[in-house]
């Protein structure tokens, strides 16, 4: 799974964590995303996430801990 930088788009009001996106990595870079996430949107405002997608097999490419805030567009898209 290398190559997939994980974002956080934060609630502006108190900065928690709303949804968990994917996006392809900014070309010559590993932890830099590109400009639109799997799912389509601007990564611009979106916090890089302290997690890095594993390759190990079985492994999740969102923590664990924000599991129920996966953005499903983004995972049907690493999925395929």
């Amino acid at each position: 799974m290398s190559g997939i930088v994980v974002l956080y788009e934060v609630e502006q009001a108190d900065l928690s964590v709303r949804r968990v996106h994917a996006a392809p990595a900014a070309p010559g870079t590993t932890s830099v995303a590109g400009p639109r996430t799997f799912c389509g949107r601007d990564t611009f405002a979106m916090e890089t996430a302290p997690w890095t997608a594993s390759a190990d097999p079985g492994a999740t490419w969102y923590p664990p801990q924000h599991a129920d805030l996966m953005c499903a567009a983004c995972d049907d898209a690493v999925q395929s």
